[in-house]
């Protein structure tokens, strides 16, 4: 099932660098998703469990954050480099 959906996807891009770069990019995506979705919860545990450092731990969960999406925004802007070269 999954050789005949790759299949597909290449007849209809007509390149397998297009289709890596598709992938690619979703799972930078996911990643990212999955990524601040963990610091999320894991924030949202430290503050119920010391609400006094609320400040401390939701700086270092931005900071944190953001250098993820960074990261990400990397990916896919090499991913779609690679679909238009």
């Amino acid at each position: 099932m999954l050789a005949f959906l790759l299949s597909i996807l290449l007849e209809a891009t007509g390149s397998v660098a297009v289709m890596g770069a598709a992938i690619g990019a979703g799972l930078a995506a996911i990643g990212a998703g999955l990524g601040i979705g963990r610091i999320g919860g894991s924030a949202m545990e430290g503050i119920a469990r010391q609400p006094e450092a609320a400040g401390r731990i939701q700086t270092a969960m931005l900071i944190i954050a953001a250098l993820i999406e960074a990261v990400a925004l990397f990916a896919a802007v090499i991913c779609l480099l690679v679909a238009l070269a």
